[in-house]
């Protein structure tokens, strides 16, 4: 992999990932733009005891343009784009519409490749092994940034997730805070451990999806399992087999199995529904251990925390999408209309010949 680093006109930083490394990367950002300005405010909730990023600059951002417009394709001729090359592998900027900036964190942009018509399932394995190590080379970065905790690396897909651009892309966004999240899992990690005289709740939840009916693929490295209280229709989590904290503590040997791995699962999210429906919305959000200081959470390290991905859709049957109403969006409560087993079971049909 090369890593060529450059800035745009208006002083955002980009970065290309290249497969080759006599790649040269000297293109010049020709657009007229004036410096990014944003107003990202982190404001708490003293009842829920969350934050809320306030950006009230988004409401201008770029919003489903015509693909002969698209800013995430390559600049070709007189059609600039955010990338000055005619061509890129992957590419990594900081977003012009960003939730989080300054001190309130950072917000980038990850292009998984120039074809705008291309999606991450139709990646090649060098392709997707490419994009992790560029997930995991912002992680190092970002998390050196002093305003950052944890690093969120994920991808929107579909227009049905909110998705604005369709070029096949995902984002990282570098919090300046534990987020609910994974304070919810640090403390349950924490109610565990202190329980148990020291067991591993990741560990103990591994094992036990390994020897039940709810894996959909297993390999010699990862694992992947629908979750016994999964909160969305079809709904898989991703482990390695080895407990890591975060992507740069994954070893060679599960670095190089993950594409073919991720790939084959998204490709089976593809076909959930069956010939002729459009492509399987989904969220694919890789959980990290955060960097911050971890006090609050007591006799938890940061390498008691497993890394993994958590992919999802928000269709929930054939034309059919599963709505956040009243119980979820109001009191946090899912109701699942899909039992996880079969879930898994369907994901299990349609693997790949």
């Amino acid at each position: 992999m090369k890593k060529t680093s450059t800035r745009l006109a208006d002083g955002r930083e980009l970065i290309y990932y290249d497969l080759r490394d006599d790649t040269v990367r000297d293109a010049v950002d020709r657009r007229p733009l004036d410096r990014t300005v944003t107003t990202s405010e982190i404001r708490r909730d003293a009842l829920l005891g969350d934050a809320v990023a306030i950006a009230s600059h988004r409401q201008g951002r770029t919003y489903h343009p015509p693909a002969d417009e698209c800013p995430l394709c390559p600049t070709r001729d007189e059609r600039l784009s955010e990338i000055p090359d005619a061509s890129y592998d992957v590419v990594v900027f900081e977003n012009r519409f960003p939730s989080l900036a300054g001190d309130s964190g950072r917000c980038e942009v990850v292009c998984f490749t120039s074809d705008h018509d291309a999606s991450f399932a139709g990646l090649t394995e060098e392709q997707a092994r490419l994009v992790l190590d560029a997930w995991t080379d912002r992680t190092s970065e970002l998390s050196h940034l002093p305003a950052v905790e944890q690093v969120f690396c994920f991808e929107n897909r579909g227009e049905e997730i909110g998705v604005t651009l369709g070029h096949p892309h995902g984002q990282i966004y570098a919090y300046p805070f534990t987020t609910p999240r994974t304070a919810l899992m640090l403390r349950s990690l924490a109610a565990h451990k202190e329980a148990t005289g020291g067991e591993n709740l990741f560990d103990a939840v591994v094992e036990r999806e390994l020897a039940g009916e709810r894996v959909v693929l297993e390999s010699e490295h990862w694992v992947a399992f629908v979750p016994y209280a999964a909160h969305w229709p079809y709904e898989v989590h991703l482990y390695p087999k080895r407990r890591v904290p975060d992507l740069l503590a994954l070893d060679e040997a599960a670095r190089t199995e993950f594409p073919q791995v991720y790939l084959e699962l998204l490709r089976r999210f593809d076909r959930i529904f069956g010939e002729g429906e459009p492509p399987t919305p989904y969220i694919a959000a890789w959980h990290q251990a955060p960097f911050g200081a971890l006090e609050e959470f007591d006799g938890v390290t940061r390498d008691d925390f497993a890394l993994h991905l958590e992919l999802f859709t928000v269709r929930r049957t054939s034309g059919k999408l599963k709505f956040l109403a009243g119980s979820e969006s109001g009191m946090s409560v899912f109701i699942n209309d899909v039992p996880p087993e079969r879930a898994a079971e369907r994901l299990r049909e349609v693997a790949s010949s």
